[in-house]
C-alpha cells in the first residue's frame, strides 16, 4: 500500500480530528505541510505530526506558492474561506478533501463542480453520515426494498439547546453574512442524506423558519450583555457561560472558546470573548427552528426539521415504504424495522460503534476513503464527491430562499439560475 502524503489548510478543530488517522495509520498517510494563520494552532499541529519548519506556513498563498508537495491537501477553514484555497489546489495538481459546506454562494459552489470535473483530480467533501454504519445500514435496507418501494422519510436533526447556544448564537455559524445560512452550515449533511436515501433529484421545495427565542425581547428581566457582569437569574439560567465553560471538561466545545484552556484564559476569554456574552444580547440572525419539505422526481416526498429545542443532540429517522417501515436513531446505534401483515419487527443494534466520537464512526471511514480514491488516482468512485454534493447545497439555497420569500422553490429553475451565471473569479485565481 503506497503511502498518501497530504497537508492540511486549516488547523482547527475538523482539520486536527480528521488528521489523528494519520497517527494512527503512519504507513497509510503521512502530513508533511500545514497552512495555519494562528501560530498557537499550527505549532501544535507541527509538533503533533513532525512537520518540518520549512512546511509549515501562516497561509494558503505561501503553500501554493511552493512547488507541490503532497497528494492532496485538506481544506478546513471557514466556510467562506473554501472557494479559493479548493480552486488553487486545483490548478496545483492536488487532490482535494474539502470541509463541508463546500461554500456559502451558489455559484462558487457550480464552479467548484465544475473545475473538478475538468481536472479530474479526486475532490470529495466531508459528508461523513454517508459513510456511518447507521446511514450505510439504511441505505442498504432501502436498496434490498425491505420495506418496499420508499414513499415518505421523516428526518429531525436534534440540535440541542447548548450546541444551538455555543455555534449558533456565540460562536462561528451565529450570522449568515459571516458563515451561512444554519440549513447549510449544519443541516447540509441531512439534505445530502435525504438526497441519497431517496435515490432521485429533489423537484420542489419548500420551507418555513425563524429565530424566535434567542433574541433580546426573551432576555430575562435586568439581564447584562455578558454572564460575568453580575447576571441576575445566573443560578437558574440555561445558558449562563461559567456553568459551560469554567467546569473541569476542557472538552469540546469548551475546547473551542481558547486556544490555551487553562482555568486563566479560559475566564478571560468569556470576560472579553463571543462565549461570554449573554445568549439573548448576541448579534445572533441564524434561525433557531426550521423545517423543510421535499419532493423528489420518484414521488418520495420527505420532511425534515432541524431544532435547537433538543435536550440531546442526535439524529432520528423514519422511512415508510410499501410494505414496512424503518425507525431509526443515530445516536443510540438502534434500527427497527416494522413489516406490515406479518406483525414482525427486527432490531439491528450496532454495539461497537460510539455515536458521540467522530460523527458515529463516519470520519475515520470518510479518510479511508478519500485514500482509497487518492490511491486510485480517481478512478474508482467514492461515497461523495463535489458533484453529487452540490445539489444538496442548492436544495439547502433553495429551502432559504422558501424561507426568506414564502414560496415553493422548483430546484431546475433555481439551478439554471445560477448554473447559468459566468463568474469571473475561477480564472481570477
Amino acid at each position: 500500500m503506497s503511502k498518501i502524503k497530504v497537508a492540511l489548510i486549516g488547523a482547527g478543530q475538523r482539520g486536527v480530528n480528521y488528521l489523528e488517522y494519520a497517527l494512527q495509520h503512519p504507513h497509510e498517510v503521512e502530513v508533511v505541510a500545514v497552512a495555519e494563520p494562528v501560530r498557537e494552532r499550527r505549532e501544535s499541529f507541527k509538533a503533533r505530526h513532525g512537520v518540518a519548519d520549512s512546511k509549515c506556513f501562516e497561509s494558503w498563498d505561501d503553500l501554493f506558492a511552493v512547488p507541490k508537495l503532497a497528494d492532496a491537501v485538506l481544506i478546513c477553514t471557514q466556510d467562506k474561506q473554501h472557494f479559493e484555497p479548493a480552486m488553487k489546489a486545483l490548478k496545483a495538481g492536488y487532490h482535494v478533501l474539502l470541509e463541508k459546506p463546500i461554500s456559502p454562494d451558489p455559484e462558487e459552489c457550480i464552479l467548484m463542480g465544475e473545475m473538478a470535473s475538468q481536472s479530474g483530480l479526486v475532490f470529495s467533501i466531508c459528508h461523513v453520515l454517508r459513510y456511518t454504519p447507521f446511514f450505510t445500514a439504511l441505505k442498504e435496507l432501502l436498496d434490498k426494498d425491505t420495506i418496499g418501494q420508499l414513499m415518505s422519510i421523516q428526518h429531525n436533526e436534534n440540535v440541542g439547546y447548548w450546541h444551538q447556544a455555543h455555534s449558533y448564537v456565540r460562536g462561528n455559524w451565529r450570522r449568515k453574512d459571516e458563515s451561512s445560512p444554519m440549513i447549510l452550515a449544519k443541516s447540509c449533511h441531512d439534505l445530502d442524506i435525504l438526497l441519497w436515501l431517496a435515490n432521485s433529484d429533489c423537484v420542489r421545495v419548500s420551507s418555513f423558519g425563524s429565530l424566535s427565542h434567542f433574541t433580546v425581547s426573551q432576555a430575562p428581566k435586568g439581564a447584562p450583555a455578558r454572564c460575568l457582569d453580575g447576571c441576575p437569574v445566573s443560578d437558574k439560567c440555561l445558558y449562563y457561560a461559567p456553568k459551560q465553560y469554567l467546569t473541569d471538561d476542557t472538552d469540546w466545545p469548551t475546547s473551542a472558546i481558547s486556544d490555551d484552556n487553562s482555568y486563566s484564559s479560559r475566564y478571560k476569554a468569556l470576560l472579553e470573548g463571543p462565549y461570554g456574552r449573554c445568549v439573548y444580547h448576541c448579534d445572533n440572525d441564524v434561525v433557531d427552528h426550521q423545517v423543510v419539505n421535499l419532493e423528489f422526481a420518484n414521488e418520495v416526498t420527505a420532511s425534515f426539521t432541524m431544532s435547537a429545542f433538543t435536550r440531546d443532540v442526535s439524529r432520528t429517522i423514519k422511512l415508510m415504504g410499501t410494505r414496512g417501515e424503518i425507525r431509526g436513531a443515530m445516536e443510540k446505534n438502534e434500527i427497527e424495522i416494522l413489516h406490515f401483515g406479518s406483525g414482525k419487527v427486527e432490531r439491528i443494534d450496532f454495539e461497537n460503534v460510539s455515536g458521540h466520537v467522530g460523527h458515529g464512526g463516519g470520519d475515520v471511514k470518510l479518510i479511508q476513503d478519500f485514500l482509497k480514491l487518492v490511491r486510485t488516482n480517481g478512478s474508482i468512485q467514492g461515497l461523495t464527491s463535489v458533484n453529487r454534493s452540490v445539489q444538496s447545497h442548492l436544495t439547502a439555497f433553495a429551502a432559504e430562499e422558501s424561507r426568506i420569500e414564502g414560496n415553493t422553490v422548483h430546484l431546475q429553475e433555481f439551478m439554471q439560475r445560477f448554473g447559468t451565471r459566468q463568474d469571473k473569479r475561477g480564472d481570477e485565481i
